[in-house]
């Protein structure tokens, strides 16, 4: 059998790793001790190495009615990290985590334990029902961004520049 329909459309390993953006945040429970356990699952990935995670930061929640200043506050952090899961499998075992810590999916935007986002996945450019890399809005999102820099001053998202640029844009040129 061929190992892809073995694995799925989506699911065989690449050959080779690929460099790969996790955004993370929690604005509800134990956020600090949540998002530290979500790291070590990060590590302990099958065919995933090299994780790297930036220091945590608070923010205010957006919601889709834009910022919530009542909303319980977030913890975001960003970890870069190389593998050879392909984009689906990847995200798969990000709702896996997420779903340990508690996740319930029930409103877009919601309160949540646990939000793990793939903002990249090496160069590529997936626009499927259930998976777009880069992330239509990490561009936009200083939660992202910041903590992105932090990990890796270098960082790129694929179609839209380097992160120092676009964070600089967002701050009004003061980043």
């Amino acid at each position: 059998m061929n190992v892809r329909l073995a694995h799925g459309i989506d699911g065989a390993p690449r050959p080779t790793p690929v460099h790969a953006v996790v955004a993370l945040g929690a604005n509800l429970g134990q956020r600090q001790e949540t998002l530290a356990a979500a790291v070590d699952e990060l590590r302990r990935l099958t065919l995933t190495t090299h994780v790297r995670v930036s220091a945590p930061i608070e923010t205010v929640a957006v919601t889709l009615r834009g910022e919530d200043e009542h909303a319980p506050r977030y913890l975001n952090a960003v970890a870069v990290l190389e593998t050879r899961l392909s984009p689906g499998e990847l995200l798969a075992s990000l709702h896996r985590i997420e779903a340990r810590h508690g996740r319930v999916r029930r409103e877009r935007w919601g309160d949540r334990t646990l939000d793990l986002d793939l903002i990249a996945y090496g160069d590529e450019r997936i626009d499927r029902d259930d998976l777009v890399v880069p992330h239509p809005r990490a561009h936009e999102r200083e939660f992202v961004l910041a903590p992105w820099l932090d990990v890796d001053p270098d960082a790129e998202l694929p179609g839209r520049g380097r992160v120092a640029d676009l964070l600089e844009k967002l701050s009004g040129g003061v980043a």
